[in-house]
């Protein structure tokens, strides 16, 4: 008798539990490739949930995410699977750890590790799987079938080579350093400035640069001043040389008010002396009148 009972509550342990799974039927998976410049995504629509994609932005790696028509995931951690396609039997599940849920419950995403081995994943014949619950409890599963994945990644790297190689968060705050007195710009500070002109022209909404140039302590308070102002001029004239209209340059200088560290060593004053340079999108109206400001 005790034999019996056990084996019946064995089974009950092994059996799995029903989940809520969302898959979209064989015959309708399809990927999209989306993209320009500035970002490239890998799509695939999950039916009755919503989309699985690849994101990958413009210096960055890529990540995968899934966003959900409705509030479908509950809050926590979920689990993502580099899961076996139903027609790969010789293949495992491998387990790619946690991703969180986001508070409103549509949206999850991974990081770019856990995207990087999902790509090689698919490649083999597995696709993104999380197993999760609702924020009523129960289980559930949504799942990317890797059919057709392919020719998509192959359009994929197509535009991923294509992208810049640095997005607006990278590039809208730089700092230029200048080496001692002199207004030399290095040819790190130059390839910097490049970028920031490279963008600039691909992405027009951002149409308004600040620079704020700055000294350290060595001098006396009017020299600093001068030097810092000089520092600031010679960006500008660096990037007008590179076709950056000068009415989107403000330029302000500060002397040695404002500095990164105390002035008490070598390597304290280098990182003082410097010019800060800012990205913004204004409207034309809201231009600076003037090229060069002052600042106290």
């Amino acid at each position: 008798m005790r034999l019996a009972v056990f084996s019946i509550l064995a089974g009950m342990l092994t059996t799995p539990v029903l989940a809520l799974t969302f898959q979209t039927p064989l015959e309708n998976v399809e990927w999209a490739v989306v993209g320009d410049r500035f970002e490239c995504r890998l799509t695939q629509p999950i039916k009755g949930f919503g989309q699985g994609e690849f994101v990958r932005r413009a210096g960055e790696s890529p990540i995968f995410k899934m966003q959900s028509h409705e509030r479908w995931l509950g809050r926590g951690s979920a689990t993502l699977l580099a899961a076996a396609a139903p027609w790969q039997t010789g293949l495992n599940d491998i387990n790619l750890g946690p991703v969180v849920v986001a508070q409103t419950g549509d949206t999850l995403q991974s990081s770019q590790m856990q995207a990087g081995r999902l790509l090689s994943a698919l490649i083999e014949g597995r696709g993104p799987m999380i197993r999760h619950r609702t924020g009523q409890g129960d289980a559930l599963e949504v799942r990317l079938l890797p059919a057709h994945f392919a020719d998509a990644y192959q359009r994929y790297l197509t535009c991923t080579a294509d992208l810049l190689p640095y997005n607006f968060d990278q590039l809208k705050q730089t700092r230029i350093a200048f080496a001692d007195t002199n207004m030399l710009l290095s040819e790190s500070a130059k390839g910097r400035l490049n970028s920031i002109v490279d963008f600039i022209k691909e992405d027009p909404t951002v149409n308004q640069i600040e620079l704020d140039g700055h000294s350290d302590s060595w001098g006396n308070r009017l020299s600093n001043r001068d030097i810092s102002r000089r520092r600031a001029l010679t960006v500008k004239e660096y990037l007008v040389e590179q076709g950056v209209a000068e009415e989107q340059i403000v330029v302000r200088f500060h002397g040695e008010r404002y500095p990164l560290k105390p002035n008490n060593s070598a390597a304290n004053r280098a990182l003082n002396r410097r010019v800060n340079v800012v990205l913004s999108r204004v409207a034309e109206i809201a231009y600076s009148a003037a090229n060069e400001q002052g600042s106290e």
